[in-house]
């Protein structure tokens, strides 16, 4: 078989374990990761993970022009709305992965005026969440929170895009201008010198001073996380798109530079950079295809989409097995990740439908 027909038995391969899935979830959600290759079910619209699952809907539709998924997208976008007008668990930068990938989404391909309210609710939400003197939005929990002031994370790239969706929709630059100030001081400090990324870094949330980086989920504070290094490989070449602004172009070939020269053999990374011989994440692997492809990088992303579909495939309600959630916690340890699905559908989408639109 070629690369091509390998490719597209892949997508004809992961519509079918989405088929199933449909039937099983119902309108309800997977949890972040399986057990024992299975997804459990999760206790209503919570979480920072559940709108992959409309993403991958999504995608099955832009794949096949099935009703039957955007009927099934279009399901999900009432409950993110009603999780944003009633405030659940929305404390968070990970706002702009719920409401991207749930709501922008059906805006774009069907003028959802529900789904735009919800988008534009969750993104004036997220910019309640800058700390101005530093330019940034604080990742997790309550601002207040001494713990968690002043601090963000590699993976706030990936949820700008709301801003920048929200100042296209309204007019108001405030967003965007938002959105760019929080990935200059990413690329200006939460990027080292070596092309390696933090996973956390601090700010001072009065003064705006630089503080610290740290990790949460990576090996050690000085370490590099795989799925981190790979958001900011995707991340910062979004933040690119949207601005034109060469620098975040930089960045994201920094970032890729790094990444690629720290895999094994098969493409796939260790959970950790700096690590070898511990369990492999299959989602940092998926992420880092996308944004590697996007960059232009076709042959490195050829190369790791190859491999998660050679010998990373799920043989339960999982697209692809082998990721980690969080390592240090014992939590998802080489489970199948609903990003993890999510961003290998995307891959697929990419390398199948030349011309295709991402939703970022």
């Amino acid at each position: 078989m070629t690369a091509i027909d390998v490719t597209a038995a892949a997508v004809t391969a992961a519509l079918s374990i989405i088929d199933g899935n449909l039937h099983e979830f119902g309108d309800e959600y997977p949890d972040d990761t399986t057990v024992g290759d299975r997804y459990p079910m999760r206790a209503g619209n919570v979480g920072w993970t559940t709108s992959f699952w409309p993403g991958m809907l999504w995608l099955a539709y832009d794949l096949t022009g099935d009703e039957k998924y955007l009927t099934a997208a279009s399901g999900h976008v009432g409950s993110f709305a009603a999780r944003v007008d009633g405030r659940v668990d929305v404390d968070t930068h990970d706002l702009g992965f719920l409401y991207t990938l749930s709501c922008v989404t059906a805006v774009r391909r069907t003028g959802n005026p529900v789904a735009k309210r919800a988008a534009l609710a969750a993104a004036d939400h997220l910019m309640s969440r800058v700390l101005h003197p530093a330019g940034i939005i604080q990742a997790w929990g309550d601002l207040r929170d001494p713990a968690q002031r002043g601090r963000t994370i590699i993976d706030s790239l990936m949820n700008t895009p709301l801003l920048f969706w929200a100042a296209e929709e309204t007019g108001e630059h405030r967003y965007a201008e938002t959105a760019w100030r929080h990935a200059a001081q990413l690329r200006d400090h939460i990027l080292r010198p070596d092309g390696s990324t933090y996973h956390t870094f601090y700010w001072d949330p009065v003064s705006g001073e630089p503080l610290r980086g740290e990790t949460e989920q990576g090996h050690a504070d000085e370490s590099c996380w795989a799925r981190g290094q790979a958001w900011g490989v995707y991340g910062f070449l979004l933040n690119h798109r949207h601005t034109g602004d060469e620098s975040f172009l930089t960045a994201a070939r920094r970032c890729a530079d790094y990444f690629r020269a720290h895999l094994p053999a098969d493409g796939v990374p260790y959970w950790d950079l700096s690590l070898t011989g511990v369990e492999r994440d299959s989602s940092a692997a998926a992420i880092a295809a996308c944004g590697l492809w996007e960059l232009g990088e076709r042959d490195a992303a050829g190369r790791i989409l190859g491999s998660l579909i050679s010998d990373y495939l799920s043989g339960g309600n999982a697209l692809l097995r082998h990721g980690v959630y969080d390592k240090p916690k014992g939590v998802g340890v080489d489970e199948g990740t609903l990003w993890g699905d999510y961003f290998y559908l995307e891959a697929l989408t990419r390398v199948t439908r030349p011309g295709w639109t991402h939703p970022w």
